[in-house]
């Protein structure tokens, strides 16, 4: 496994994260402990140690999965980073919720959620500019830092384009900006990465196999379960997307290598961008995702020495 710096934060990340939504049941699948426990067990022998989730993913059942985990294991050997923003009401419906006042109510049903005393980054959850600029928010979020339950704080943007929340980083002490990249969505590298390079922000690219449609495995005409939150996706698009995936798979990724794990490489390459964080079905799945460092081989800026 290759580590990373995580922007200006003292915390040393797995290039490979591993996303946690589809613990929350919106993936076509209900997980038991078992089932969750097996999945970060590889990623543990594979050497990954950033876990990425969020309080809505599910009403917090992605977090008390993992929490049942860490409580079995050595908390410090992982870097958790969670949500906060939403309410969860039932599968594919949440409300917003921002308001100062909820914050410390959320961080600390996460906290009991996730088993531990603290959270390595806690990230404000693709909320509006409107929100993200109201000064009380973030004083209620630095009193929390100082008071040793958050660790570090960060901004998963709703926009891929969002520059204005990235810009303002520094400003309210944010140190990490998460965002969608993939070889299929590049918007990021036209403002948001060059102002996360310029502030020294760790990035974490989510959705990186584009919900899955660069994993290779599926085919245009492609029909999803109800209970899978692709099923809600434009089918023409998703169409247009599985046709374009056709093609990559073609012409860009080279012969023998896998795909999904050449779609996770061609997003590490960018000077900006720290680690991803796919989700992952099952152990194979990690075990796949985790071969993306076997092409990896040019030195990137915020490489670790081992």
């Amino acid at each position: 496994m290759k580590y990373r710096r995580l922007g200006k934060t003292d915390l040393n990340v797995s290039v490979i994260g591993i996303g946690t939504w589809q613990f929350g049941g919106e993936w076509g699948q209900d997980y038991t402990q078992d089932e969750a426990d097996a999945i970060l067990d590889r990623a543990a022998e594979l050497g990954i140690n950033l876990i990425d989730t969020a309080e809505c993913y599910g009403d917090h059942l992605s977090e008390a999965f993992i929490g049942d985990y860490l409580s079995r294991r050595k908390r410090e050997e992982w870097v958790v980073a969670t949500k906060f923003g939403h309410h969860f009401h039932e599968r594919f419906t949440r409300t917003d919720k921002f308001a100062p006042e909820d914050i410390v109510q959320q961080l600390d049903a996460s906290l009991k959620a996730l088993r531990t005393d603290y959270i390595d980054l806690y990230q404000f959850h693709s909320g509006p500019d409107a929100v993200f600029d109201n000064d009380e928010l973030w004083t209620v979020l630095d009193k929390q830092v100082a008071a040793g339950k958050i660790r570090h704080l960060g901004t998963s943007i709703g926009s891929n384009s969002n520059s204005h929340q990235v810009d303002a980083s520094t400003k309210v002490g944010s140190k990490v900006i998460q965002v969608v990249y993939n070889r299929l969505d590049q918007a990021p590298e036209q403002e948001v990465f060059p102002s996360c390079i310029r502030q020294d922000l760790g990035v974490l690219a989510r959705v990186p196999l584009a919900s899955g449609y660069l994993s290779g495995k599926y085919k245009p005409g492609a029909v999803f379960d109800p209970t899978d939150v692709r099923h809600r996706h434009d089918q023409e698009s998703t169409l247009l997307k599985l046709q374009e995936v056709e093609r990559i798979a073609k012409e860009e990724v080279p012969a023998g290598v896998d795909m999904a794990a050449w779609a996770l490489a061609w997003c590490l390459k960018h000077p900006a961008v720290t680690a991803v964080i796919p989700g992952c079905k099952n152990p194979a799945q990690v075990d796949s995702n985790a071969s993306v460092v076997a092409l990896l081989e040019d030195s990137h800026p915020q490489d670790m020495k081992q």
